[in-house]
């Protein structure tokens, strides 16, 4: 692994500040309240939870020893809490850039990391996944472009439509769980080329048969690439999420998300793999 000069050197900071300007983010969250911590030092905070996978208390903690400015820990909360879905499909747009290939996919997470050895001893089943991630990840790039959480469990083909809307690809690719007409006709609509294996029981339709000749079996393999990028999310910063309520568990799994675009980068520059670097 080669050093990089310190000139060529980009810090977390600098990235969050490039990216709060693109999006237009105000300076501060309140309009009247005490001007002491800005929104980029509430942000960074979150980020390094989200990547560390400590808690609030903790983060606050960490910073302090470092000597970085952080806000107390009610105050995270309330900013997580704050933070909608909106805000986050933004930050996920602004770190991917534009997609031309995508593959969209859902997995789940726990809401707690139960001991397994427990579990055995009282003679406990294996608690349920409530927490559902969908996401639409660029195969070029390798980034997420798109995400939709849902705390409840629902059918795959209910937030395909919002992953393309926000993703806006030329070419999406998704396994047989994705094979509806009404899904075929959003994609002719909006000029997108949809590519879904057949289904024996799913035959009829005048846009799933129009997409069925464009079907290419080697596009098609692009799409175990999101099921990488999904276990790279799980194997960096766990597979569970410690929040309790709405809002903070998407705040927390968003959080996830961002961090791995935004520092995806510095891995791909420091590793052996020939990158041309660009900017968020």
């Amino acid at each position: 692994m080669r050093c990089l000069p310190m000139n060529k050197e980009e810090k977390l900071v600098k990235k969050l500040k490039r990216l709060l300007r693109r999006l237009g983010c105000p300076r501060w969250l309140h309009q009247y309240g005490p001007k002491m911590y800005e929104f980029l030092d509430h942000l960074l905070a979150l980020l390094i939870r989200a990547f560390c996978g400590l808690s609030y208390r903790r983060v606050k903690q960490l910073l302090d020893w470092f000597g970085i400015k952080c806000p107390t820990k009610s105050s995270l909360q309330r900013t997580a809490k704050k933070l909608d879905s909106s805000f986050w499909q933004r930050v996920l747009k602004a770190t991917s850039g534009k997609a031309y290939l995508v593959a969209i996919d859902s997995t789940g997470f726990s809401r707690t990391n139960p001991s397994y050895y427990y579990l055995k001893r009282i003679d406990g089943k294996m608690p349920k996944i409530p927490v559902k991630l969908s996401v639409a990840f660029d195969t070029r790039k390798k980034k997420f472009c798109a995400a939709k959480i849902r705390v409840l469990p629902a059918h795959d083909i209910k937030d395909a439509k919002s992953l393309l809307s926000h993703s806006n690809p030329k070419i999406c690719v998704a396994d047989k769980g994705y094979n509806s007409e009404n899904l075929y006709k959003f994609a002719a609509e909006n000029n997108l080329l949809l590519m879904v294996p057949k289904k024996s029981n799913a035959k009829r339709g005048f846009y799933r048969k129009k997409a069925q000749k464009h079907f290419r079996i080697r596009t098609y393999h692009r799409r175990e690439l999101i099921e990488a990028g999904n276990s790279s999310i799980k194997r960096k910063y766990g597979s569970s999420v410690s929040s309790k309520t709405v809002r903070t568990i998407r705040t927390e799994i968003y959080g996830r998300l961002a961090c791995h675009n935004l520092i995806f980068l510095e891995f791909k520059t420091l590793g052996t793999e020939p990158f041309k670097a660009q900017n968020i």
